[in-house]
């Protein structure tokens, strides 16, 4: 099988769930007799990337699905590198809530890492300003983190936050 990030990212729910190995368990911690006598949380193996996602922040399984299927789109566009779109990032205000945000988060980091996590390059050939790449990526923490950690194994300094 071909998987193709963007299409990955941008197939809806029901093909995306498909393609995994879906998991119901009883969730841990606090949340009394409901938590521990139902399985509401939800682990989505994606075994062609060898991505496990799970999450039982909510009482309902369904939600718990939904927001694994946040997680996992997520995960694949930290995973997946393409070359970068010769015409820039599509949908610059991409807010955190989008259903596209994942393609954007993924698009950014195809900029970044044909540039070797420079951020300064990757936001002149985006035509954004660096310290707008840096807002952009500072805001969501995963990705921030994620940054942080490419540019350690590349021996480069950590960037500091706008």
């Amino acid at each position: 099988m071909t998987l193709d990030r963007d299409t990955l990212l941008q197939m809806p729910s029901e093909e995306l769930l498909k393609l995994c190995k879906i998991d119901c368990v009883k969730g841990s911690g606090p949340g009394g007799q409901k938590r521990n006598k139902t399985s509401s949380a939800v682990v989505l193996t994606f075994s062609e990337l060898d991505i496990t996602v799970s999450d039982c922040t909510e009482r309902s399984q369904f939600r718990n699905r939904e927001n694994s299927l946040k997680k996992l789109r997520f995960a694949i566009a930290l995973k997946l590198r393409q070359a970068p779109m010769e015409n820039g990032l599509c949908n610059i205000q991409c807010s955190m809530q989008s259903d596209k945000y994942p393609l954007f988060a993924a698009q950014l980091l195809d900029y970044l890492h044909a540039f070797e996590f420079d951020h300064k390059l990757a936001a002149e050939k985006c035509g954004i300003s660096p310290s707008a790449m840096l807002k952009k990526i500072h805001r969501d923490p995963h990705l921030w983190q994620f940054v942080q950690k490419q540019r350690l194994a590349l021996g480069k300094k950590t960037l500091s936050p706008p």
